[in-house]
Formats: C-alpha cells, sequence, structure tokens
C-alpha cells in the first residue's frame, strides 16, 4: 500500500456505505452505532462490516477518536481475454494492461463471464475483483 490509495479517517465519522480497511483488507460499513459513555467517557463505535473480496462479515468496536483507513477504490473496465477455473485474463480497457483476477464467488457474474464479454473491476489496495459483466 502506498501513501496515495488511502485516506485518514477517524471511526466517529464513518458512515454506512464507507469502505475501510482493516486487517490489511477492504471492507463496506453495513452499518454503524456510536454511543457516548458519560461525562469524562470517550465516545465508541460499533460497526458491522463486510470484506468486499471474500464477503465474510465481522463486527469491530472502535473509540470515536481512533483513526482508520479508507481506501480510493479504482472502478474501471476490462475485456475478459480468457478463462480458467480459479483466474480470469483480462485486459483493461483504458491503459490496454493484462492481469489475472480470480473468478468471482457470485454464481450469476461467474456464469455470465465469457471470452470476449465486458466487465467492471475494482482496484484497491493492490488487489483486483470483478464486481459485474457489462451486458452487450
Amino acid at each position: 500500500m502506498s501513501e496515495h490509495d488511502i485516506n485518514p479517517v477517524k471511526a466517529g465519522q464513518i458512515k454506512e456505505g464507507y469502505y475501510i480497511i482493516h486487517n490489511d483488507d477492504v471492507y463496506l460499513v453495513r452499518s454503524t452505532e456510536k454511543s457516548k459513555s458519560g461525562k469524562h467517557g470517550h465516545s465508541k463505535c460499533r460497526m458491522k462490516i463486510e470484506n468486499i473480496f471474500t464477503g465474510s462479515k465481522t463486527e469491530i468496536n472502535l473509540p470515536g477518536d481512533f483513526k482508520l483507513q479508507s481506501p480510493v477504490i479504482d472502478k474501471r473496465s476490462a475485456q475478459v481475454l480468457s478463462l480458467s477455473v480459479d483466474s480470469v485474463q483480462l485486459m483493461d480497457l483504458e491503459s490496454y494492461e493484462t492481469f489475472e483476477a480470480a473468478v468471482p464467488d457470485e454464481e450469476d457474474i461467474k456464469n455470465n463471464i465469457k471470452e470476449g464479454s465486458e466487465v467492471e473491476y475494482w482496484n484497491a489496495i493492490g488487489k483486483s475483483k470483478i464486481m459485474r459483466v457489462k451486458s452487450s
């Protein structure tokens, strides 16, 4: 990770729908709850988060002034060059760079990927994931 693809953000400022980096992975914040402990206490934040790469869900509790990192997600288009059992070879439609990405776990996306089809993929913290197949 470099400084260019992350932004610092305090836990108390995070809302539902934000993306955060937790345990070196990108998570989507599904819900947040904020509570204040007392007169001299610090606020607490409870977040339910979901990993965008694996789909695993977890819950974290943090102080309100805890500094987290928010990734800059690069959303791009690519063309499918070839398919294998567990990976897809893609060519970026802007830079013409070729790379491999894992076959998505979602059945509707997996079944629609064909050679020559156009897909939208997200690139965050050096990882890529196919998010949807564009209709032709």
